[in-house]
């Protein structure tokens, strides 16, 4: 039985806990042992992203430590993945945690091209269109995977969008920076996926979702988003 330990990102946290409880009954029906490290905490990315190398590099250490044990970690985030495995190394130059950690993988990821898994027993009623976030498609390369998982839900249809591999528009701090470019962005998002039949967004991020589905509920558009976590649970 494979032992993955679960990181459980900010916003997960913070404000849809239901994933992070999905993902761990993803990774139990796929065989998995499910250790969740209860010291874990931020990997980074926000102090990375606005420049404050030294402070993440702080953090990225506390990250090591809660994670010392872990072979395997599982992450429901393409961007927190891409934290770990591409810019913690770089947050070393500045006194970040040395030494290689632990294989870091985000969940679509590690169960179509790690442990082989495509069909986890799922079922969903209806169409849904998927968002590639930026950095689960652009940093790690991620996008066959969770397309994969989804064509082998009972009852669920993919539709792709026209802009599907468009940036939403959050960013992290380029939403707050930059607010009108960012709405504008997540407009773009949202009218490609309202062109298409189906009115359930899916994708890897929870940022993304969070971004977005404010958006659709200011302007009252219909759209419903959910993590690709919550589908393959079968929470629908």
């Amino acid at each position: 039985m494979p032992r993955v330990h679960l990181f459980v990102p900010c916003y997960v946290d913070q404000f849809a806990p239901g994933v992070a409880r999905a993902t761990v009954r993803v990774l139990e029906r796929a065989g998995c042992e499910v250790v969740v490290p209860r010291a874990q905490t931020c990997c980074g990315q926000p102090a990375f992203n606005a420049g404050y190398h030294a402070e993440a590099a702080s953090t990225a250490r506390v990250w090591r430590a809660a994670f010392e044990a872990a072979q395997t970690v599982v992450v429901p985030s393409g961007s927190c993945a891409a934290m770990v495995r591409c810019f913690h190394p770089e947050l070393e130059a500045v006194g970040g945690a040395a030494g290689p950690g632990p294989d870091t993988f985000e969940l679509a990821e590690y169960l179509v091209d790690r442990l082989g898994v495509e069909d986890v027993g799922a079922s969903w009623d209806g169409d849904v269109t998927w968002h590639d976030g930026c950095h689960g498609l652009r940093e790690l390369g991620i996008e066959a995977a969770p397309r994969r998982l989804l064509a082998h839900v009972r009852g669920l249809r993919l539709v792709e969008m026209e802009e599907r591999a468009s940036c939403c528009g959050f960013g992290g701090l380029f939403s707050v920076k930059n607010p009108g470019i960012s709405t504008a962005m997540a407009d773009v998002k949202r009218e490609s996926a309202l062109r298409t039949s189906a009115r359930t967004v899916a994708t890897g991020d929870v940022s993304c979702l969070l971004h977005l589905r404010g958006r659709s509920r200011f302007v009252r558009d219909g759209l419903r988003y959910v993590h690709l976590a919550e589908i393959l649970a079968g929470s629908g």
